[in-house]
Protein backbone atom coordinates (compact mmCIF):
# COMPACT_ATOMS: atom_id res chain seq x y z
CA UNK A 1 0.00 0.00 0.00
CA UNK A 2 1.30 3.32 -1.15
CA UNK A 3 1.51 6.04 2.20
CA UNK A 4 -0.78 8.65 1.23
CA UNK A 5 1.06 12.48 0.91
CA UNK A 6 1.61 14.83 3.55
CA UNK A 7 0.66 18.53 3.23
CA UNK A 8 2.62 20.35 5.29
CA UNK A 9 0.29 23.81 6.61
CA UNK A 10 3.08 25.90 8.41
CA UNK A 11 4.24 29.31 7.30
CA UNK A 12 6.33 29.21 4.17
CA UNK A 13 9.59 28.94 5.42
CA UNK A 14 8.57 26.39 8.07
CA UNK A 15 6.71 24.45 5.84
CA UNK A 16 9.46 24.11 3.20
CA UNK A 17 11.74 23.10 5.60
CA UNK A 18 9.21 20.44 7.16
CA UNK A 19 8.46 19.03 3.95
CA UNK A 20 11.70 18.35 3.22
CA UNK A 21 13.04 16.82 6.51
CA UNK A 22 9.70 14.51 5.80
CA UNK A 23 11.16 13.26 2.25
CA UNK A 24 14.37 12.81 3.96
CA UNK A 25 12.71 10.75 5.80
CA UNK A 26 10.61 8.57 3.66
CA UNK A 27 8.11 10.23 3.53
CA UNK A 28 5.76 12.31 0.60
CA UNK A 29 5.79 15.50 1.90
CA UNK A 30 4.54 18.73 -0.16
CA UNK A 31 4.08 22.44 1.44
CA UNK A 32 1.19 24.06 1.44
CA UNK A 33 1.68 27.26 3.97
CA UNK A 34 -1.61 28.47 5.49
CA UNK A 35 -0.26 31.11 7.74
CA UNK A 36 1.62 33.88 6.32
CA UNK A 37 4.23 35.74 8.59
CA UNK A 38 5.10 39.47 8.42
CA UNK A 39 7.08 42.00 10.96
CA UNK A 40 4.84 44.86 12.64
CA UNK A 41 6.44 48.23 11.86
CA UNK A 42 6.45 49.11 15.43
CA UNK A 43 7.95 46.30 17.41
CA UNK A 44 9.07 46.77 20.89
CA UNK A 45 13.02 46.97 21.23
CA UNK A 46 15.18 44.79 22.76
CA UNK A 47 16.52 47.47 25.27
CA UNK A 48 13.05 45.98 27.36
CA UNK A 49 15.22 43.77 28.51
CA UNK A 50 16.78 45.37 31.23
CA UNK A 51 13.28 45.88 33.00
CA UNK A 52 12.53 42.07 33.52
CA UNK A 53 13.14 38.92 35.16
CA UNK A 54 12.02 36.67 32.50
CA UNK A 55 11.57 37.08 28.62
CA UNK A 56 8.89 34.06 27.30
CA UNK A 57 9.03 33.76 23.34
CA UNK A 58 6.04 32.04 21.84
CA UNK A 59 7.41 30.95 18.85
CA UNK A 60 10.99 31.17 16.82
CA UNK A 61 9.09 33.95 15.08
CA UNK A 62 8.95 36.01 17.99
CA UNK A 63 12.65 35.75 18.25
CA UNK A 64 14.05 36.15 15.03
CA UNK A 65 11.48 39.38 14.63
CA UNK A 66 11.99 40.63 18.30
CA UNK A 67 15.70 40.93 17.54
CA UNK A 68 15.98 41.06 13.65
CA UNK A 69 16.53 45.09 13.18
CA UNK A 70 18.89 44.82 16.04
CA UNK A 71 22.27 43.07 14.44
CA UNK A 72 24.78 45.24 13.19
CA UNK A 73 27.07 45.02 10.55
CA UNK A 74 29.94 43.02 12.39
CA UNK A 75 27.58 40.06 11.83
CA UNK A 76 27.36 39.43 15.41
CA UNK A 77 24.30 36.60 16.10
CA UNK A 78 21.16 38.98 16.43
CA UNK A 79 20.59 38.99 20.09
CA UNK A 80 24.07 38.75 21.57
CA UNK A 81 24.13 42.36 19.41
CA UNK A 82 21.21 43.34 20.69
CA UNK A 83 22.50 42.90 24.20
CA UNK A 84 25.38 44.51 23.67
CA UNK A 85 23.51 47.54 22.45
CA UNK A 86 21.40 47.47 25.71
CA UNK A 87 24.55 47.56 27.80
CA UNK A 88 26.26 50.16 26.51
CA UNK A 89 23.27 52.01 27.02
CA UNK A 90 23.29 54.62 30.51
CA UNK A 91 20.70 52.74 31.88
CA UNK A 92 23.56 50.13 32.58
CA UNK A 93 23.21 46.41 31.30
CA UNK A 94 19.83 43.86 31.45
CA UNK A 95 20.17 42.05 34.68
CA UNK A 96 22.53 39.37 34.90
CA UNK A 97 19.69 36.99 36.48
CA UNK A 98 17.28 37.47 33.24
CA UNK A 99 16.05 34.29 31.76
CA UNK A 100 15.21 33.19 28.43
CA UNK A 101 11.65 31.33 27.72
CA UNK A 102 10.63 29.22 25.29
CA UNK A 103 7.54 26.74 24.97
CA UNK A 104 9.67 24.34 22.66
CA UNK A 105 12.24 23.13 20.70
CA UNK A 106 12.36 25.09 17.97
CA UNK A 107 11.88 28.04 19.67
CA UNK A 108 14.86 26.94 22.08
CA UNK A 109 16.99 26.95 18.49
CA UNK A 110 15.92 30.02 17.44
CA UNK A 111 17.10 31.42 20.78
CA UNK A 112 20.03 29.69 20.41
CA UNK A 113 20.69 30.56 17.05
CA UNK A 114 20.05 34.52 18.06
CA UNK A 115 23.27 33.99 20.19
CA UNK A 116 21.54 32.68 23.56
CA UNK A 117 23.86 30.62 25.91
CA UNK A 118 21.71 27.65 26.56
CA UNK A 119 22.33 27.79 30.49
CA UNK A 120 20.07 30.81 30.24
CA UNK A 121 17.15 29.53 28.28
CA UNK A 122 14.17 27.38 30.09
CA UNK A 123 11.82 25.17 28.02
CA UNK A 124 10.09 22.24 29.13
CA UNK A 125 12.43 18.66 28.80
CA UNK A 126 13.08 16.84 25.22
CA UNK A 127 10.79 14.35 25.97
CA UNK A 128 7.96 16.17 27.02
CA UNK A 129 4.73 15.13 26.15
CA UNK A 130 3.66 18.29 25.16
CA UNK A 131 5.82 21.66 24.03
CA UNK A 132 3.11 24.72 25.35
CA UNK A 133 2.64 26.90 27.80
CA UNK A 134 1.66 24.43 30.86
CA UNK A 135 4.77 22.45 29.83
CA UNK A 136 7.31 25.19 30.45
CA UNK A 137 4.93 26.06 33.79
CA UNK A 138 5.42 22.59 34.94
CA UNK A 139 9.36 23.26 34.78
CA UNK A 140 8.93 27.18 35.95
CA UNK A 141 5.94 27.52 38.43
CA UNK A 142 7.60 27.24 41.59
CA UNK A 143 9.78 29.50 41.08
CA UNK A 144 9.48 32.81 42.86
CA UNK A 145 7.39 34.79 40.60
CA UNK A 146 6.57 37.45 43.41
CA UNK A 147 7.33 41.54 42.72
CA UNK A 148 8.68 40.30 39.44
CA UNK A 149 8.35 41.10 35.69
CA UNK A 150 7.45 39.21 32.70
CA UNK A 151 7.54 39.88 29.12
CA UNK A 152 5.84 37.68 26.49
CA UNK A 153 6.67 37.85 23.05
CA UNK A 154 4.18 36.87 20.63
CA UNK A 155 2.44 37.64 17.35
CA UNK A 156 -0.99 38.72 16.56
CA UNK A 157 -3.57 37.38 13.99
CA UNK A 158 -5.33 39.57 11.83
CA UNK A 159 -9.17 39.29 12.16
CA UNK A 160 -8.84 37.42 14.91
CA UNK A 161 -9.30 37.74 18.57
CA UNK A 162 -8.67 35.86 21.78
CA UNK A 163 -7.19 33.15 19.81
CA UNK A 164 -3.93 32.34 21.94
CA UNK A 165 -5.17 30.35 24.90
CA UNK A 166 -1.86 29.23 26.01
CA UNK A 167 -0.42 32.52 26.55
CA UNK A 168 -3.22 33.76 28.02
CA UNK A 169 -3.39 30.76 30.71
CA UNK A 170 0.69 31.19 31.49
CA UNK A 171 0.09 35.08 31.82
CA UNK A 172 -2.89 34.30 34.62
CA UNK A 173 -0.38 31.91 35.86
CA UNK A 174 2.56 34.34 36.47
CA UNK A 175 -0.10 37.10 37.68
CA UNK A 176 -1.35 34.47 40.42
CA UNK A 177 2.01 33.84 41.52
CA UNK A 178 2.94 37.51 42.17
CA UNK A 179 4.64 38.93 38.69
CA UNK A 180 3.27 41.83 36.56
CA UNK A 181 3.41 40.43 33.03
CA UNK A 182 3.30 42.61 29.80
CA UNK A 183 3.24 41.83 25.99
CA UNK A 184 5.20 42.45 23.27
CA UNK A 185 3.35 42.03 19.66
CA UNK A 186 6.37 42.01 16.97
CA UNK A 187 5.17 40.17 14.22
CA UNK A 188 1.86 39.34 12.63
CA UNK A 189 -0.19 36.28 11.39
CA UNK A 190 -2.83 36.49 9.00
CA UNK A 191 -4.31 34.12 5.85
CA UNK A 192 -2.29 33.71 3.04
CA UNK A 193 -3.95 34.05 -0.54
CA UNK A 194 -4.76 31.02 -2.80
CA UNK A 195 -4.42 30.94 -5.91
CA UNK A 196 -6.35 28.49 -8.53
CA UNK A 197 -3.74 25.33 -8.26
CA UNK A 198 -3.42 25.86 -4.71
CA UNK A 199 -7.82 25.75 -4.44
CA UNK A 200 -7.70 22.73 -6.83
CA UNK A 201 -5.42 21.04 -4.72
CA UNK A 202 -6.85 21.61 -1.05
CA UNK A 203 -10.29 20.65 -3.27
CA UNK A 204 -8.62 17.13 -4.06
CA UNK A 205 -6.67 16.79 -0.99
CA UNK A 206 -10.36 16.67 0.53
CA UNK A 207 -11.05 13.69 -0.58
CA UNK A 208 -7.90 11.38 -1.98
CA UNK A 209 -6.35 10.26 1.11
CA UNK A 210 -4.00 13.26 1.07
CA UNK A 211 -2.89 13.61 5.36
CA UNK A 212 -3.08 17.27 6.10
CA UNK A 213 -0.12 18.00 8.62
CA UNK A 214 -1.68 21.08 11.38
CA UNK A 215 0.51 22.95 13.64
CA UNK A 216 -1.95 25.81 14.08
CA UNK A 217 -5.74 25.98 14.81
CA UNK A 218 -4.80 28.87 12.38
CA UNK A 219 -3.96 26.77 9.79
CA UNK A 220 -7.17 25.12 9.61
CA UNK A 221 -9.29 28.13 10.14
CA UNK A 222 -7.56 29.69 7.53
CA UNK A 223 -8.77 26.85 5.15
CA UNK A 224 -11.88 25.88 6.12
CA UNK A 225 -13.09 29.85 6.17
CA UNK A 226 -11.63 30.80 2.58
CA UNK A 227 -14.55 32.04 0.73
CA UNK A 228 -14.12 29.59 -2.14
CA UNK A 229 -13.94 26.86 0.43
CA UNK A 230 -16.55 26.96 2.80
CA UNK A 231 -18.98 24.80 0.92
CA UNK A 232 -16.33 21.51 0.86
CA UNK A 233 -17.17 18.76 2.28
CA UNK A 234 -14.39 18.02 4.55
CA UNK A 235 -15.86 14.68 5.97
CA UNK A 236 -13.48 12.31 3.97
CA UNK A 237 -10.19 14.29 4.94
CA UNK A 238 -7.60 13.31 6.84
CA UNK A 239 -5.17 15.52 9.52
CA UNK A 240 -2.50 15.19 11.69
CA UNK A 241 -2.71 17.31 14.87
CA UNK A 242 0.27 18.64 16.89
CA UNK A 243 -1.61 19.62 19.92
CA UNK A 244 -5.02 18.67 21.40
CA UNK A 245 -6.64 22.07 20.89
CA UNK A 246 -5.67 21.84 16.87
CA UNK A 247 -6.93 18.01 16.73
CA UNK A 248 -10.29 19.94 18.49
CA UNK A 249 -10.57 23.25 15.66
CA UNK A 250 -9.88 20.53 12.85
CA UNK A 251 -12.39 17.91 14.06
CA UNK A 252 -15.00 21.42 14.33
CA UNK A 253 -13.83 22.16 11.16
CA UNK A 254 -15.41 18.64 10.03
CA UNK A 255 -12.33 16.49 9.12
CA UNK A 256 -13.42 13.11 9.19
CA UNK A 257 -10.28 11.14 10.84
CA UNK A 258 -8.33 13.35 13.32
CA UNK A 259 -5.15 11.75 15.20
CA UNK A 260 -2.88 13.91 17.40
CA UNK A 261 0.80 13.54 17.17
CA UNK A 262 3.72 15.49 19.50
CA UNK A 263 5.67 17.97 17.57
CA UNK A 264 8.70 15.92 16.34
CA UNK A 265 9.73 13.96 13.30
CA UNK A 266 9.91 10.36 14.86
CA UNK A 267 6.57 10.92 16.40
CA UNK A 268 5.25 12.11 12.91
CA UNK A 269 6.09 9.50 11.26
CA UNK A 270 5.03 6.90 13.80
CA UNK A 271 1.21 9.12 13.88
CA UNK A 272 1.37 8.80 9.88
CA UNK A 273 2.25 5.09 9.65
CA UNK A 274 -0.94 4.51 12.49
CA UNK A 275 -3.04 7.16 10.19
CA UNK A 276 -2.25 4.06 7.23
CA UNK A 277 -3.37 1.15 9.13
CA UNK A 278 -6.23 3.17 11.21
CA UNK A 279 -7.57 4.71 8.31
CA UNK A 280 -6.70 3.22 4.94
Amino acid sequence: MKAARVIVTRPYRDAQRWALRLRQAGIDAEAFPLIEVAPLAHATSPQALRDYAACLFVSAHAVEHFFQENADITQQPRAQAAINTIANQNAGPIPPELRFMAPGPGTVAALRAAGIAATHIDAPPPDAVQFDSAALWQVIGRRNWQGRRVLIVRGQSVGAEGNSPGRDWIASQWREAGASVDFATVYQRRAPPLDEAQLERARAAAADGSVWLFSSSEAVANLHCHAALQDLDWSRARALATHPRIAQAARAAGWGVVEESRPSLGDIGEALRSIELRHP
